[in-house]
């Protein structure tokens, strides 16, 4: 599939997304989004695919927020469909049965930040800035931005950054919890891609499965606890795990197959 604002690239069982509006700083416009959600069922649908890396074009920007421009004009019910259908992408990022990564190569502010977040796992390159700076314009983030800082650095220090509209470094990122791995900008993908390929070496509905039960814990209409007990029991009457365990047993490597 072609797309206008991304580029997408299929290698080793990765789909790699690459947000590529270079000259706006990979800002992420209406289109933008929607292609992201375009190419992640893509890659939902394809069985070679074991994970996604999401990335940003050139060596400056992940995603330097929404594009204002695109925006400004807006009426009170537009900007309510700009925000729910945006919020619809991002959960279904969050909600992906395969792990998804996002390599952060500069900054993620806004819109930029909130996909950052919405992705199970991040690495960010050592020039990495992240920040909600949506304050400075009259605003709140858009895109969930209040509720998944909330729950990957605390409520505290997230209220801060969410009305300060500080930037934070990649370094306090690190120390905030917020990313996974900081690394030099050379290593960014070469590292993304290495955790990926660790994940892709186990049982895929077990994955699926884990990413399902943590965020259960996180759901207002869900009981985690419970959500947990239904996916490890149905876990039983998988062929991943009759193999699992008879790899072990024989002391041999498992060879999974998602079914």
């Amino acid at each position: 599939m072609s797309y206008q604002n991304i580029l997408t690239a299929k290698e080793d069982g990765i789909f790699q997304i690459t947000l590529n509006r270079p000259d706006k700083l990979n800002a992420l416009n209406y289109q933008t989004i929607q292609e992201v959600g375009m190419a992640l069922r893509e890659a939902n649908n394809d069985s070679e695919v074991k994970a996604v890396l999401i990335t940003g074009s050139g060596e400056k920007a992940f995603a330097a927020g929404a594009d204002i421009s695109e925006f400004a004009a807006y009426s009170r019910e537009e900007a309510e469909k700009l925000s729910r259908d945006g919020n619809h992408v991002f959960t279904s990022i969050e909600r992906s049965p395969k792990p998804v990564l996002a390599a952060v190569n500069g900054f993620a502010l806004g819109g930029g930040c909130e996909l950052a977040m919405a992705c199970h796992l991040r690495v960010a390159s050592e020039n990495a800035r992240f920040g909600q700076p949506e304050v400075n314009l009259g605003l709140t983030p858009g895109y969930a931005g209040t509720q998944r800082l909330v729950q990957l650095i605390g409520k505290g220090k997230a209220l801060e950054y969410l009305m300060t509209a500080d930037m934070i470094s990649a370094a306090e990122a690190h120390r905030l919890g917020l990313v996974n791995y900081v690394v030099p900008q050379a290593e960014l993908i070469g590292k993304s891609k290495e955790i990926l390929q660790k994940i892709a070496t186990k049982a895929p509905l077990a994955i699926a499965a884990v990413i399902r039960c943590v965020n259960a814990h996180f759901a207002y209409d869900e009981d985690g606890f419970e959500a947990e007990v239904e996916e490890f029991s149905d876990c039983f009457d998988s062929e991943d795990f009759k193999e699992g365990t008879a790899a072990f047993l024989e002391k041999r490597k498992a060879e999974f197959r998602g079914r």
